[in-house]
């Protein structure tokens, strides 16, 4: 079904690129920024996305594209199948289960009619200035040049989501300004600095280089996503505490690599140092615990940590040299 469905939107080559992974979302989104005249970002929020799709949208929407009538019959008992909660099924006449097979497909093929196709055709009709378009599943950030244009856009988008059943978060929802100009601007009008906003994983922050005070993009990890994968790895640890040292080293070698592999962009190194020194703490201490006197003095630890904890490395290069987006 996913070669039947995807292969018709990538073939066209009049039409955006599509991004296939959460990296290329990211340097589409950098290059954006930094290459396309935007000064406002609009940073979309679907309220209870999974839980919004109507079914009679959706049926109509794999029909559009998908010939065989078994895959269409498939798709409609799936979504009539319900959810089990408490051991008793509930039949639900909207929405597909967050962590199902099959749900990320059809959102995709959900929002590529609603969203995808509507904004294209929006774009070359409707804006006056440049517009730039970056989503992955349901996480969008739409880039404009003028504000007037992200104001109209906002309005008629909200009236696009409302007839499909959908609707846009009315707090998470934001228009900011951000780009060449924001930090300028914002200090003449003694506004402090300009806005922030999170996409797949990374705060992104309108700076200016400390070399020649041109204007760039940092992105770091977000907060609260690192403190709670702190907090998964301290309760992890506790249930490991009694494992012989070296599995322990395996297993947090492979978290703290995976970490530094999705997060390791540039300028965001001192993120990914704080996490490999909390991860040596929390481990410092699950291990002082083993017992009432089998304190782990920090000489033994830092060899312990040095062996282990893979250094904090920036993993992926700068999106403008790697990826060159037509957005």
């Amino acid at each position: 079904m996913n070669a039947k469905v995807i292969r018709k939107w990538i073939s066209d080559p009049h039409r955006p690129r599509v991004v296939r992974s959460r990296a290329q979302a990211l340097d589409a989104l950098y290059t954006g920024l930094l290459t396309r005249k935007v000064n406002w970002v609009l940073d979309l929020d679907i309220k209870s996305f999974f839980d919004g799709l109507a079914h009679e949208w959706l049926v109509k929407f794999v029909e559009h594209r998908v010939a065989d009538r078994r895959v269409v019959r498939l798709i409609q008992k799936w979504l009539n199948a319900g959810v089990l909660e408490d051991g008793k099924r509930i039949r639900v006449e909207e929405g597909t289960p967050q962590g199902g097979s099959a749900s990320p497909l059809l959102a995709n093929v959900y929002l590529h009619y609603v969203f995808d196709l509507w904004i294209q055709a929006w774009r070359r009709k409707r804006a006056h200035g440049e517009v730039i378009v970056v989503r992955f599943a349901d996480d969008i950030v739409v880039g404009f040049q003028s504000k007037a244009d992200a104001e109209q856009f906002r309005a008629e988008l909200t009236e696009r989501m409302r007839k499909f059943n959908l609707e846009l978060h009315p707090e998470k929802t934001r228009l900011l300004e951000f780009g060449p100009f924001a930090i300028n601007n914002r200090q003449r009008r003694r506004e402090g600095k300009p806005e922030t906003f999170n996409f797949l994983g990374f705060t992104h922050i309108c700076v200016k280089k400390r070399s020649n005070g041109m204007y760039t993009v940092l992105r770091q990890t977000i907060r609260k996503r690192l403190q709670a994968k702190l907090q998964a790895v301290k309760s992890e640890l506790q249930r490991r505490m009694h494992e012989p040292i070296p599995e322990q080293g395996k297993w947090l070698q492979a978290l703290v690599r995976g970490h530094l592999r999705y997060y390791g962009v540039p300028m965001n190194n001192p993120a990914l140092a704080l996490f490999r020194f909390q991860v040596g703490r929390l481990w410092h201490r699950t291990l002082s615990r083993r017992s009432q006197n089998g304190r782990v003095l920090w000489e033994r630890m830092r060899r312990l940590i040095t062996r282990w904890l893979p250094l904090p490395t920036v993993c992926h290069p700068y999106p403008l040299r790697r990826m060159g987006v037509i957005t």
